[in-house]
């Protein structure tokens, strides 16, 4: 099949897919939020009235690991837009609607930071996945 034919059959099929991967992983985000964070809506106030919460690190930790395997999926897959993009999105949303009943207007630094933070992560994370993939390739080949 020559070059021009290739792209022809197969070459609009790569935004599609990449559209397609950024939606998914958006919406395994918010799912993943929702169940890990979306139930713990109270903060505990503790003996010498300090409240912590809502969420307990247990439940971020989970969170973080859920969301692995979907970004482990992406980014050793031609789809590192999706992993990144697609994350942050998802828990950007989440984080969003979740707090945005807060009275004081700082829910949205704490949008912000999750914006930020889940954007560098995943793309330092999907990084390394995708150079080991493509390194373990080199290796075996």
């Amino acid at each position: 099949m020559s070059g021009n034919a290739w792209v022809m059959r197969h070459g609009r099929l790569i935004p599609v897919r990449q559209l397609l991967s950024i939606l998914v992983l958006a919406g395994v985000s918010l799912a993943a939020w929702a169940a890990w964070l979306g139930w713990d809506q109270h903060r505990d106030v503790q003996p010498d009235g300090t409240t912590t919460g809502p969420y307990e690190a247990w439940q971020v930790i989970g969170l973080v690991l859920t969301l692995l395997a979907p970004v482990y999926w992406a980014a050793s897959r031609p789809y590192i837009a999706g992993a990144v993009l697609g994350t942050t999105v998802g828990l950007t949303v989440a984080a969003y609607y979740d707090w945005s009943d807060d009275t004081s207007g700082l829910f949205m630094v704490g949008v912000g930071m999750v914006m930020m933070g889940s954007l560098v992560v995943t793309a330092i994370v999907s990084a390394v996945i995708a150079s080991a993939r493509r390194d373990g390739r080199r290796i075996g080949a």
